[in-house]
């Protein structure tokens, strides 16, 4: 009696592919359709995924390597003007265009700098007549910066209305007002367009 009913279990075992395992409805039992690993098994396939440096030093190490090759990038980026790797405050459209609308005009602002060394060295001077006068065209060139800020400020943000009607442009005329302080050949990405171009 035990016998022949162990034949009949026997001849109606089926094997299963994993392609009719994974078709097979859910079993309750194992919720997230597969059963439980060992203990000895999951430990086994976690020592193989994770690779846990040997000491505090080397992973140190492989930390600042990581961050030695992220920055590289990113100033290779800022000298080629590789979009990929810029940091995030130059990335996108909305950015590059007002970089280049700004490289692409003249504007006082990028003369601020050498001037306020030129004033700074004629007050220096002890002759009083230069010292008013340094103090006097200091002044004026501080008020030509600013209306020319409003200017291009204005400019700017009509451009960018018209260009980017539905695109995000926030902080963008502050960020081509900033870059108009730098000279020229210092500013970071580097310039892609000529001046008098059109960007």
């Amino acid at each position: 009696m035990f016998r022949r009913r162990s034949e009949d279990a026997s001849s109606s075992t089926v094997v299963l592919t994993k392609e009719d395992e994974k078709n097979l409805p859910r079993d309750p039992q194992a919720p997230k359709g597969r059963p439980t690993p060992k203990r000895s098994e999951a430990e086994a396939h976690r020592r193989t995924r994770v690779t846990v440096p040997k000491d505090r030093k080397e992973a140190s190490r492989q930390a600042r390597d990581r961050m030695r090759t992220e920055r590289e990038k990113q100033r290779t980026a800022l000298l080629e003007g590789d979009e990929r790797y810029l940091p995030a405050r130059d990335k996108g459209p909305v950015r590059r265009f007002t970089r280049d609308f700004i490289d692409s005009r003249w504007s006082a602002a990028e003369f601020f700098l050498p001037y306020a060394v030129v004033v700074l060295v004629l007050s220096i001077v002890r002759v009083p007549v230069l010292q008013l006068a340094s103090t006097v065209l200091f002044m004026i060139f501080f008020v030509v910066v600013i209306l020319d800020f409003v200017r291009l400020g204005l400019t700017l943000r009509k451009a960018l209305q018209t260009r980017f009607p539905d695109q995000n442009s926030r902080g963008a005329v502050a960020y081509g007002l900033m870059r108009t302080l730098q000279m020229r050949r210092l500013r970071l990405p580097k310039p892609q367009v000529k001046r008098g171009e059109r960007p």
